[in-house]
């Protein structure tokens, strides 16, 4: 997975899709983001408030990881910063209220051992 790409314009993720940020790639070791992905702003709801789950599953757990879901108003990769952060060796599901972002990506920040790695969001 290349480090950040904007050459073309990110998926878009409506409520109730997924998008995969890694899809079974091998764990990066050192700072790496995958896909990002647009997020929609349907018309009718009172606020852009976003209740966001997203989830990391290792087929083998690494020693240390630290993983983060990122979120930025433009797909500018100085832009995307923390909106929640995992270091659970096992993988976990987790849930953020009141995101407030236009794209989303999940980032491995550092990561020790390990070996295949799925990170996946679900606005």
């Amino acid at each position: 997975m290349p480090a950040y790409n904007n050459a073309l314009p990110p998926l878009a993720l409506f409520p109730g899709d997924v998008g995969y940020s890694f899809n079974a790639e091998a764990l990066p070791t050192s700072a790496t983001a995958g896909a990002q992905f647009a997020l929609t702003n349907p018309s009718g709801f009172a606020s852009d408030d976003r209740t966001v789950r997203w989830q990391t599953i290792f087929a083998t757990a690494p020693s240390a990881v630290n993983v983060q879901l990122q979120g930025a108003m433009a797909d500018v990769a100085a832009e995307y910063a923390a909106i929640d952060t995992s270091t659970n060796t096992a993988g976990e599901a987790r849930t953020v209220a009141g995101v407030r972002a236009n794209f989303l990506r999940i980032a491995v920040t550092s990561a020790t051992g390990g070996s295949t790695f799925t990170a996946k969001m679900l606005p």
